[in-house]
């Protein structure tokens, strides 16, 4: 499927967040691009609720008529629409991958997944917008697990956080899906209400 494959780091200024990580381009110039990026912009109530549509979708790497799909998902289930939201945005299979600490981000996550690296249940699977469930057990393919990246992953594990909801055998290249996640356990920079105000209308 196609993705947005230019610029993050121009989007991160953009949208006033950072939707890399550890993005150091963005600490350096944390206003907007253009000419005009350190001028004053009227926000508007639609401004504000575009703004964190289009930060979860950049910071999830996916396109507007899936993300619509996820949110009409979302708006099915019962519970809150805008938690439902981002914990289908987070069960992705690129997003455990990154949220596991096996890729440095979300694009390097979704290259790997890609690429074949990746099995669950035993099963390979190359679509980054798999969906995980509850005891889902992901391994790193057994051809793959000596090759750079997985090396690089293992010999800096310590230095990543894991949520709760994911355990991670960095020697192994194993990651354990306990539950999906709640709420409080997905720490991202939007505020889902406003994307949940902007579909509604």
């Amino acid at each position: 499927m196609a993705r947005y494959t230019g610029p993050i780091t121009k989007k991160s200024r953009r949208l006033g967040t950072d939707l890399v990580g550890n993005d150091k381009a963005f600490e350096r110039r944390a206003y907007p691009p253009g000419v005009h990026g350190r001028g004053r912009i009227k926000e508007s109530e639609y401004l504000l609720q575009l703004r964190e549509k289009q930060k979860a979708r950049y910071a999830y790497g996916v396109l507007e008529k899936q993300f619509r799909r996820y949110y009409e998902e979302a708006n099915r289930l019962a519970g809150k629409t805008g938690d439902n939201l981002l914990i289908i945005l987070e069960s992705r299979l690129d997003n455990v991958v990154y949220r596991s600490g096996l890729a440095n981000t979300r694009r390097q996550a979704r290259q790997l997944v890609v690429h074949g690296h990746f099995l669950v249940n035993g099963k390979k699977v190359n679509i980054p917008s798999y969906r995980v469930s509850p005891y889902d057990i992901i391994d790193v393919a057994p051809k793959s697990l000596n090759s750079l990246p997985f090396v690089i992953a293992r010999e800096t594990h310590h230095e990543r956080s894991v949520p709760g909801w994911l355990t991670v055998r960095p020697n192994k290249g194993r990651i354990l899906v306990h539950q999906l996640p709640v709420r409080d356990q997905i720490t991202i920079d939007v505020q889902e209400q406003l994307i949940v105000e902007l579909y509604s209308k």
